[in-house]
């Protein structure tokens, strides 16, 4: 089992960057890829980004291609989500999760989930 906690979130001008982060239990950290999702209220749960296990690939949801950088340190068990250029749309709560189906953009194939944390852009 893992177990995954989410920080870093707060509130953000629009333009402005914020780096979140999710630290996670076990040993077996680099056995799965790891993805961010985040939900609005009144919304779906949406993907963001994913990770592979050594993090040399990774990829994007289209509303944060281009903005958004996922990366991962495995000696820390950490995975993160670099935002940039942040709009009033990207307020959400941040979810990171774990797959071993890396390439899915469904949270079905997620496995474990963090609690969340708010990040909330004003304009």
């Amino acid at each position: 089992q893992v177990q995954l906690v989410e920080s870093g979130g707060g509130l953000v001008q629009a333009g402005g960057s914020l780096r979140i982060s999710c630290a996670a239990s076990g040993r077996t950290f680099s056995s799965y890829a790891m993805g961010w999702f985040r939900q609005a209220p009144g919304k779906q749960r949406e993907f963001v980004a994913a990770v592979s296990r050594s993090g040399g690939s990774r990829y994007y949801g289209d509303s944060v291609k281009g903005r958004f950088t996922i990366s991962r340190d495995n000696a820390k068990n950490t995975v993160y989500l670099q935002m940039n250029s942040l709009k009033p749309e990207d307020t959400a709560v941040y979810y990171c999760a774990v797959t071993l189906d890396y390439g899915s953009r469904s949270e079905t194939h997620y496995d474990y989930w963090g609690q969340g944390t708010q990040v909330t852009v004003s304009s």
